[in-house]
């Protein structure tokens, strides 16, 4: 027996109901426990995406127009039963609210974060997805002051691969797979404090920007 979201059709396996069963559970756990609201979002297999659109931008890896998200503070009765209205959706957290993100090369996220510790500065969660990017949760507004933050900094003219993610955009949320290449991760899980509370973009910028411009192929 299978379901369909805007055209693909997915088996429900037994290893595919368990997949369900545990986005179930970590919707409830963004809800809940950290205070995010979750989007349902498209999947995609094949680079085809289950939204139908041919030429879709960013197959699996967009909110569904026809789905309503699971508002922050949902109770885990409530997100499991209106995750259940969702079949196949993937998990997509809105960017813009609680956090602002940072993205950086995977390699130049571990290396920040290793540096970050050893200089005493807490990162907040810190994603990684299949495609080998890094995101950092930081403060609202990052992304409106990237500009600023960089010139500040002397950084403004560097070639850096980085970049902020602000207001009406979504990130891939862990465990649920991005556009097909497998599941996005946690470097560093969301905690109590840093799920309510990340920290400033002002204070991982300085260290982001040093490591993407050591590691930038013309450095």
């Amino acid at each position: 027996m299978g379901f369909t979201i805007g055209g693909i059709r997915e088996m429900r396996s037994g290893s595919r109901r368990r997949g369900r069963a545990a986005e179930g559970t970590a919707v409830a756990e963004y809800t809940g426990l950290w205070g995010w609201a979750v989007v349902p979002g498209a999947r995609a297999a094949g680079g085809v995406c289950s939204c139908g659109e041919s030429r879709c931008p960013s197959p699996g890896a967009h909110p569904l127009e026809f789905a309503r998200e699971v508002p922050a503070g949902t109770t885990l009765g409530a997100a499991a039963r209106a995750w259940a209205e969702v079949p196949g959706a993937s998990m997509l957290l809105p960017v813009g609210r609680t956090f602002d993100v940072l993205d950086v090369a995977e390699a130049a996220g571990r290396r920040a974060l290793v540096r970050m510790e050893r200089m005493g500065l807490p990162p907040g969660p810190v994603a990684v997805t299949p495609a080998g990017r890094a995101q950092f949760l930081v403060a609202p507004g990052a992304a409106a002051e990237l500009p600023r933050l960089l010139y500040r900094m002397g950084w403004d003219d560097a070639d850096l691969d980085l970049r902020a993610l602000g207001a009406g955009a979504h990130i891939t949320a862990p465990p649920s797979d991005q556009g097909g290449l497998g599941p996005a991760r946690w470097l560093r899980p969301p905690s109590l404090d840093t799920a309510s509370a990340p920290p400033e973009a002002r204070l991982l910028l300085g260290t982001l920007a040093y490591i993407c411009h050591r590691l930038a192929p013309c450095a």
